[in-house]
């Protein structure tokens, strides 16, 4: 039986692209976002389970993943950022947007996936959760987008620890400079810490599939808590 995969955010960007990755491998694939006709560009021809949901939405979450008779791997993606500037130049609206998708969400989605994973007979399986390198340095003018990637780390650091009891292995990707729609602003010139604007260098989103499938493939008893991979140039080493 193949493995089985559910992708949050796999309507776009980093979410597709995963997405594919596993399909072309053979995997049972669940596509999980808010947007049908999205969810289905991406499995194309293939066949792929379809879960219209909004990850921020409790019932929406749960109903999604009572679909699911098994889950190996929760690819924990969906995620959005905020326009930069200041934080007193930050509508209170769009720091909410931020936190109920990229922080309420992933622990949505974190916990109907280990309920399931802890009940489920073989009993177990994998979560990965989709940092960034803002969760170890920020950009200027991030404060939503920052705070929000190091609550992601404070829950994957907790669920690798509380899933050892389960057989649930919990790991995160810190990821720079994807070309995805999201990302192509670093292409055209975005701001630096030193408050010029400036070009910076971006990789294929595909390596960052190709990563997420290396660790999803793991045995149980293998863990890669955090990777970051990055654009070789992008200035993140040089921050601060």
């Amino acid at each position: 039986m193949a493995q089985s995969i559910l992708i949050t955010g796999a309507g776009s960007g980093i979410g597709r692209a995963t997405a594919r990755a596993f399909l072309a491998a053979g995997w049972d694939v669940a596509l999980m976002g808010r947007r049908e006709a999205a969810l289905r560009e991406t499995a194309g021809d293939a066949e792929a389970r379809i879960l219209v949901a909004d990850v921020a939405d409790p019932a929406q979450v749960e109903a999604a993943f009572a679909q699911l008779a098994r889950l190996d791997v929760l690819f924990n993606n969906a995620g959005i950022a905020a326009k930069s500037a200041p934080i007193d130049e930050i509508a209170v609206e769009d720091w909410l947007a931020v936190c109920n998708t990229n922080i309420t969400g992933m622990f949505l989605c974190a916990r109907a996936a280990f309920g399931l994973m802890r009940r489920q007979d073989p009993q177990g399986g994998r979560i990965i959760n989709n940092g960034s390198i803002s969760a170890h340095a920020p950009r200027p003018g991030s404060v939503p987008y920052t705070m929000s990637k190091h609550a992601v780390t404070g829950l994957t650091r907790t669920l690798g620890l509380d899933g050892r009891a389960f057989n649930i292995a919990c790991g995160q990707i810190d990821i720079g400079n994807a070309l995805t729609e999201m990302a192509s602003g670093f292409t055209k010139g975005t701001l630096q810490a030193d408050g010029q604007m400036r070009v910076e260098p971006v990789m294929d989103v595909a390596h960052v599939a190709a990563a997420v499938l290396n660790m999803a493939q793991l045995p149980l008893e293998v863990n890669v808590p955090f990777i970051t991979l990055m654009a070789r140039d992008m200035p993140f080493i040089g921050r601060g």
